[in-house]
């Protein structure tokens, strides 16, 4: 006699088998969360947490498992469920070999829609359900997912309004001379204190990244690009610099959806390794160096983007660990005599 549990993991590796949306989107779902959380091979993959993290019942999440297990990433062991069968190595690769769910595919093209203006910042859902051909509860998961991530706002009466975004080269401007003002201060609070684990997982997801070179997805990177600044800025225990770093990642998110396709890969890779050096001055110790190094990775890629007027400026390469460089030191040294100036 098999169990009902059983029964629904066999239905979901059948030879053949196609897994539903729903598997398919929580399947890459569990796949990131393994790789934020960092398991090791052998860990226990556990039904009810993702459930619950997911909010879905168990049920869907078993199938979601038991189509990671047909793909040899999870596997079944008496009395303790699913363990992770082997280390991932990154969460995108595995999920490559899922198909992409209609969930996906309406978020994307709703994301490149509205960032090409092809459609307008209020929309209601009878507009949008033929348009995409959608069912009105498939179109609301997407806008309750765009919600949950700051970029729709549900209106009053009816409809939905996507929030503004920086859509001249003025506000661009203004949004990074804002950031370098408070990320940088973030890194300076007295109440200043990293989580040390959470710095090496940020480190390894960057280098994930970067061996993903130009097969890296825009949504991995944009996420990868959101935890890191916002992170950075949680670190400061300031509610106020947290509250206007989100505000300003929401703001840019749907620009760079945008202009992503036209951003060369050299220049990606360079902004992920100006990333690390900044992950490794704080790993160091030496917060006035990753605070150096975070204005100039934003400076710069404001004079790339064009945004501080006059032609790009090619990207400078950083040094392996962001610490012992002869930019560091010159950059310190001007530091040091303006502050001896004052």
């Amino acid at each position: 006699m098999h169990s009902d549990r059983e029964k629904g993991v066999a239905k979901a590796r059948q030879p053949g088998g196609q897994a539903t949306p729903l598997q398919s989107e929580l399947a890459r779902q569990i796949l990131a969360r393994i790789e934020k959380d960092g398991l090791a091979t052998g860990a226990p993959v556990r039904e009810l947490a993702l459930a619950q993290a997911f909010g879905v019942s168990r049920t869907p999440v078993r199938a979601a498992l038991g189509v990671l297990e047909g793909l040899g990433y999870v596997r079944r062991t008496p009395g303790r469920g699913f363990v992770l069968a082997k280390k991932l190595n990154g969460a995108l690769r595995a999920s490559a070999r899922l198909p992409r769910s209609p969930f996906e595919e309406l978020y994307n093209a709703l994301m490149a829609d509205r960032a090409r203006a092809r459609i307008p910042a209020d929309v209601s859902e009878a507009e949008l359900m033929p348009r995409y051909g959608v069912s009105r509860g498939a179109l609301r998961r997407v806008l309750m997912k765009l919600a949950d991530e700051g970029l729709v706002r549900r209106q009053r009466g009816h409809g939905w309004r996507f929030v503004e975004a920086l859509d001249s080269r003025e506000a661009v401007a203004e949004s990074y001379r804002f950031r370098m003002i408070v990320e940088c201060a973030a890194l300076r609070e007295p109440g200043f204190a990293p989580d040390m684990v959470e710095l090496h997982r940020q480190r390894e997801a960057h280098l994930e990244r970067l061996r993903e070179g130009r097969d890296v997805d825009p949504r991995r990177w944009f996420e990868t690009n959101r935890l890191f600044h916002e992170t950075l800025t949680a670190w400061s225990s300031n509610r106020y610099l947290v509250e206007a770093v989100r505000r300003q990642n929401a703001l840019r998110q749907l620009g760079e959806y945008s202009t992503f396709p036209r951003l060369s890969p050299e220049r990606i890779a360079q902004s992920t390794r100006e990333h690390v050096a900044i992950l490794d001055a704080l790993i160091a110790g030496d917060r006035e160096w990753a605070a150096t190094l975070l204005h100039r990775h934003l400076d710069l890629t404001l004079r790339i983007y064009g945004g501080a007027g006059g032609s790009p400026t090619p990207p400078q390469p950083a040094g392996p660990t962001g610490v012992k460089t002869p930019a560091r030191r010159s950059i310190a040294s001007a530091a040091s005599r303006q502050t001896s100036s004052r």
